[in-house]
């Protein structure tokens, strides 16, 4: 099967991934697929890329008033509700077999490697438009399902045994699972202390930090001990 990507046969696919503008896509889904790994590896938090709209300490105005208008964007088009790792990569898979499909019926018939860019444009910019609304109409029904969830999660497991999946937990970074009678839940989680876990610790959750929609935690020793 992989001798097939070898032959000339396909040289075709490697051009039309290596070139505008598939390959725009190209690079935003061979993201995706690593993120994806180095998150369930416990490299990154899984909603790293979540945009918090929450107003930190010392933060830049200007910066607060980008994530505002990514804010109004995502709403104005659909796309909130749902963790923005999910969003990015249902655009980027739908855009880039869209993108490849349009490309290779419509690139024959333009003359030009000039040419083939200024139509790649518009091919462009309307794949990305098209692609945005399926998403918002394939997350629209989910939108409830994570709310639901998400309450359920704050109410129910403060003071409850996590362990830890990433490779650190600290005042920063960290995740752990927690048991809730199923498959288990995976929550962002920060030391309550100047102290740093690792893999496999067993932590126990204080308290919820709405703002940024993580727990605070010390070790189950420590909490035993007080």
């Amino acid at each position: 099967m992989f001798a097939a990507l070898l032959t000339e046969t396909m040289d075709p696919f490697y051009e039309i991934c290596s070139s505008f503008p598939t390959v725009i896509f190209t690079v935003l889904l061979a993201f995706c697929v690593f993120y994806w790994i180095f998150a369930v590896l416990g490299l990154v938090e899984i909603d790293a890329l979540d945009f918090n709209f929450g107003v930190d300490d010392g933060g830049a105005a200007d910066s607060i008033d980008n994530l505002n208008v990514m804010a109004g964007l995502l709403l104005k088009l659909g796309l909130n509700g749902v963790p923005f790792t999910i969003v990015l990569s249902l655009i980027t898979l739908i855009g880039w077999l869209t993108c490849f499909t349009v490309v290779y019926f419509v690139f024959p018939w333009v003359p030009g490697a000039l040419l083939e860019f200024i139509v790649g444009i518009p091919i462009f910019i309307g794949v990305l438009y098209m692609s945005a609304m399926v998403t918002a109409q394939i997350i629209r029904p989910l939108r409830p399902l994570f709310l639901e969830a998400d309450q359920h999660v704050e109410k129910h497991i403060v003071g409850q045994v996590g362990i830890v999946r990433t490779g650190r937990v600290d005042k920063t970074f960290g995740e752990a699972t927690v048991e809730d009678g199923g498959a288990g839940l995976i929550v962002k989680v920060r030391s309550y202390k100047d102290e740093t876990f690792a893999r496999g610790d067993r932590v126990i959750l204080l308290e919820y930090d709405a703002v940024g929609n993580t727990y605070r935690v010390i070790s189950e020793k420590d909490f035993l001990n007080n």
